[in-house]
């Protein structure tokens, strides 16, 4: 088994006992797979170090850039908290990490209590931590899991979910918008990620064609009758049919067509920034946040909730708006619409559905009531 950890720290680490001193200096400039190494019983040679060297690269391509700085947070946090209770986090202490979930909950100090959903993932952070550390963490020992039942019960709260964007509102949305350059990449943007019920992240990663980039998230092919997105998405690959509208000025496939001819990109990443004067299309990638701030400007824009006030319309609106817009507008049988998001349940879907015939199936008629 690969193991994240040297091997001068795998035998000081394997015979410590729990609360023994860990170097700090080692643990702050550890890094997802760089210390991948040979066994100690293996001859290095060119071959070989060449194929550590390989490894660590799959190492660290085995998550995301965002989750493994998130995961690294969660460690750095989570030791930082162990030091100043006079511990170490290595080896897991399953008695500390129920007394560090507990702390998380209630909240100490300045700290706010944080939610459930969030402790969860700082608990699957340290895991995954520990695992490239070459321990394992019993989240099923009772120190860690009864801390953890009892806090799901005394805090769990439903999730809070965005508002979805109907038809109606992405129309007025990709309205507000100008047709100079940075406008036609704006309109593509937010029309493709609706019509495709896409993830931010998945919008920003796509590339013109198949292996253009390293950093590619999947291409697009244009077809008479629509376009193909094949996507690597956190799910694993899918292909979303994103066909052409009625008409060309809300068509995602007319707009993103526009875009390319006049922003002239036929390699490389299709979503990219402009100039300052917005009549140039430069070669950087967007950042997907660029979709949040879009989303949430043309929502503003549009006059969208203006019942509410600013803070408030803002707060209710994010990325996933545009999923939930399409789960919740998308007037065709359930299964075509959880291909399309690309989820392994129905469930899931119906989650993203924020206006649909809760009560079509009556069971308490059929169960002849």
């Amino acid at each position: 088994m690969l193991c994240d950890m040297s091997e001068n720290n795998e035998k000081s680490s394997s015979s410590a006992p729990n609360g023994s001193s860990v170097n700090e200096d080692n643990e702050r400039d550890h890094r997802d797979g760089d210390a991948l190494s040979l066994p100690s019983f293996v001859a290095g040679s060119g071959t070989l170090d060449r194929l550590v060297d390989t490894a660590r690269d799959y190492a660290r391509a085995a998550a995301s850039d965002k989750t493994l700085k998130a995961y690294a947070k969660d460690w750095a946090h989570f030791a930082r908290w162990c030091r100043m209770k006079g511990a170490e986090p290595l080896p897991p202490s399953p008695e500390m990490i129920g007394l560090y979930l507990a702390d998380l909950a209630s909240g100490s100090g300045l700290s706010p209590a944080l939610s459930v959903s969030t402790i969860e993932r700082r608990l699957s952070g340290l895991g995954w931590n520990y695992a490239q550390r070459g321990f394992t963490l019993d989240r099923k020992n009772r120190h860690i899991a009864t801390v953890l039942a009892g806090i799901k019960r005394k805090h769990a709260r439903p999730p809070v979910q965005k508002e979805a964007i109907l038809a109606e509102d992405i129309l007025a949305m990709v309205a507000t918008l100008a047709f100079d350059l940075r406008g036609l990449r704006d309109r593509a943007i937010l029309l493709l990620g609706y019509a495709g019920g896409l993830r931010r992240s998945e919008i920003v990663s796509l590339d013109v064609h198949k292996d253009d980039t390293p950093d590619s998230g999947g291409w697009i092919e244009i077809f008479d009758k629509g376009a193909l997105l094949t996507l690597n998405a956190k799910t694993g690959w899918r292909e979303v049919e994103i066909g052409r509208g009625s008409k060309d000025q809300t068509c995602p496939v007319h707009a993103l067509e526009q875009w390319l001819h006049f922003a002239k990109i036929d390699f490389g990443p299709i979503f990219v920034g402009t100039s300052r004067d917005g009549k140039r299309a430069l070669e950087t990638r967007l950042n997907d946040k660029h979709v949040a701030r879009l989303i949430k400007r043309t929502v503003l824009d549009a006059g969208i909730r203006s019942d509410l006030p600013e803070k408030d319309r803002l707060a209710l609106f994010s990325g996933h708006s545009l999923r939930a817009g399409l789960a919740s507008s998308a007037e065709v049988d359930e299964r075509y619409v959880q291909k399309q998001l690309g989820h392994a349940s129905a469930e899931m879907t119906r989650r993203y559905q924020r206006r649909r015939d809760r009560f079509r199936v009556n069971l308490t008629k059929a169960a002849g009531l």
